[in-house]
């Protein structure tokens, strides 16, 4: 017989992953820790994985399957939010392993840091196969603020969160697109500590094509605005991102003044790709853009500043607003000495 409130809840979205979701869900009703509900929310998969879960389930009354009819991750993660009985919850993807102590060491830290609400920890990288590929060991745990305020500290299939202090917050916001999980961190740090536990709580699978260009840069725009959202809260303000009703779009031509200058640094960082820069190559750009926000950037978004500066270097025209030699200094000042000369070689210079 299931106790009326299980000690935590595991949080597990799931969208056609039948290759590896028994093992997952596998290395969860294994934990040393039995005292546990496992919610899968399957967002509407169209393999196997319902006859998977419901062959499981039958074995594991801790098993509790969710069904949606495709809403995404966002909606998943909130409908599991939402469902969770216990007062800790814990997050797994349906690709990756916890390691069988994983959750008794987190439950432990956290009784006995009733001040901390976010607490994640360190993954060995693995394969499609299950081969290891190396270790995430970071950041170091002393400064899990500090790097949250520039970047996530967390892997977030690793993360345990408080549910009380989760549902206070909203839970995830689907407006922050492939940045939800940052949003989230900054809102609970608001409220409480973080930690990081120094111990490998996971195997994290690495499989399949990389994250797109355009998946990549809509995960750092939403980053940026979580930060330039976090630190109006933070000066006691409120929060500027509270009146979007959907992820900005930063060709929008009336942006809100919360996303006006995010939305003009990216309609440039995206010329990282060739075909867009091409197709500005003949009109006008807004250099300014990238020029008064220079000292701003994040590592990924000098990234993209590098490569779209080179794409406009290479391009057959100089667009207008930006004279070749304009571009050769911007892209000295993105520290790009390298990329400069292999530009200048392929353009026959």
């Amino acid at each position: 017989m299931l106790p009326a409130t299980p000690e935590v809840s595991v949080i597990l979205p799931v969208r056609d992953g039948e290759r590896w979701l028994r093992e997952a869900i596998g290395s969860v009703l294994a934990q040393t820790l039995t005292d546990l509900e496992l919610l899968v929310i399957d967002d509407g998969s169209s393999d196997t994985t319902p006859a998977i879960l419901a062959e499981l389930r039958a074995s594991d009354p801790r098993l509790v399957v969710l069904r949606q009819q495709r809403d995404g991750l966002v909606a998943a993660l909130n409908r599991g939010l939402d469902k969770a009985g216990a007062p800790l919850i814990a997050r797994l993807d349906a690709d990756d392993v916890a390691l069988p102590e994983r959750l008794a060491r987190q439950c432990a830290y956290m009784r006995a840091h009733p001040d901390v609400v976010l607490l994640g920890g360190w993954a060995e990288i693995i394969d499609e196969h299950g081969a290891p590929r190396g270790r995430q060991m970071r950041p170091n745990p002393a400064n899990a603020r500090e790097t949250l305020a520039k970047k996530s500290p967390f892997i977030h299939p690793t993360v345990m969160f408080r549910a009380e202090v989760a549902r206070r917050v909203g839970g995830y916001r689907a407006t922050f697109e492939a940045g939800e999980d940052y949003d989230f961190w900054l809102r609970l740090a608001d409220i409480g500590e973080i930690a990081i536990l120094p111990e490998l709580l996971i195997r994290y699978r690495e499989h399949g094509g990389s994250v797109t260009r355009t998946r990549e840069l809509r995960q750092i725009y939403s980053a940026r605005l979580a930060k330039l959202a976090s630190a109006e809260r933070r000066a006691g303000r409120p929060d500027p991102s509270a009146a979007l009703s959907a992820p900005p779009d930063w060709h929008d031509p009336s942006p809100g003044a919360f996303e006006r200058d995010s939305s003009r640094l990216y309609r440039l960082l995206e010329l990282a790709d060739p075909a867009l820069a091409q197709k500005v190559a003949e009109s006008a750009i807004d250099l300014g853009a990238l020029t008064s926000q220079i000292a701003t950037l994040t590592a990924g978004e000098r990234k993209f500043a590098r490569a779209a500066v080179i794409n406009l270097l290479r391009a057959e025209n100089c667009p207008r607003g930006a004279s070749r030699w304009e571009l050769i200094v911007l892209l000295l000042r993105l520290g790009a000495l390298k990329s400069l000369k292999a530009a200048w070689r392929s353009g026959g210079g």
